[in-house]
């Protein structure tokens, strides 16, 4: 069967409406509202979820400013003692000039030249802790903007630091399968 672009196997003439719901695809709005949120995840803790109000263009300066310098920066620097090697996801506004002059006068960090420019995410939050954090979040139906909000500080509220030790972990395997993909998709080799 073949609804849209969700393909899934049964026995041949099986209709949709005789296949378990459990065996279906969840599926989202395609044009549903959504947040942007940062966040920085260590083994020695994480920092507070940080919402960005929606229609601000998130660029080198909004990063630096407000993101690192007002929220990030002072909670890593309380957790580390002051004592932390920074990495970057891999978005466009990090790798800018200012952005990187930034980084080198405050800060011990991966730069971009350090990591794989067409490979999957290296970075622990982005490849697995959204992913559990989404999964919790959207068991449940987001009414709206205000109550995903909620329901995001709500999870992460309960997260356990095990994940994110467990995660940071994973670090490792990943950089060396990366690696012997020559940058390019490694999740089928972890």
């Amino acid at each position: 069967m073949n609804p849209q672009n969700d393909r899934f196997y049964v026995a041949l003439g099986t209709c949709k409406k005789h296949v378990p719901v459990k065996c279906l695809p969840k599926t989202h709005s395609t044009f549903s509202r959504s947040v942007m949120v940062s966040v920085a995840v260590s083994s020695l803790g994480s920092t507070e979820l940080v919402f960005v109000e929606p229609g601000t263009k998130v660029d080198g300066t909004y990063y630096c400013n407000v993101l690192l310098t007002q929220h990030l920066l002072p909670a890593i620097k309380w957790m580390s003692g002051g004592h932390f090697i920074f990495q970057q996801d891999s978005v466009p506004h990090t790798k800018h000039k200012k952005t990187l002059l930034y980084f080198l006068e405050r800060m011990d960090f991966i730069p971009p030249r350090l990591r794989p420019p067409n490979s999957p995410d290296l970075n622990p939050a982005d490849y697995h802790v959204w992913i559990i954090l989404e999964q919790r979040v959207y068991c449940t139906c987001n009414h709206d903007v205000s109550h995903l909000k909620t329901r995001l500080v709500e999870e992460w509220q309960k997260f356990d630091q095990k994940i994110n030790d467990w995660v940071i972990k994973q670090w490792h395997p990943s950089l060396r399968s990366c690696i012997q993909q020559g940058g390019g998709h490694f999740a089928h080799r972890l």
